[in-house]
């Protein structure tokens, strides 16, 4: 897989902060945040590009449910 790209970007410090507040919220890192976003534009807008990779997912692996058992009777 090839790496992935490194960019440095300057931002508003509130900018910074409400992204960063936003990630919390929603389990993300403020990085991972950011990539969403971008990537949820260029879709809306028409212009992901076809060979674009999913977003990595990062963390444990999800737990599998437990089968749902057949309730006593």
């Amino acid at each position: 897989m090839p790496e992935r790209k490194k960019v440095l970007l300057r931002l508003d410090p509130a900018v910074h902060d409400a992204l960063a507040r936003w990630a919390g919220q929603e389990l993300r890192s403020t990085n991972a945040q950011i990539e969403f976003l971008l990537r949820r534009a260029l879709d809306d807008a028409g212009r992901m590009p076809g060979d674009a990779r999913d977003i990595p997912r990062r963390g444990r692996p999800r737990r599998a449910r437990p089968e749902e058992e057949p309730p006593e009777e």
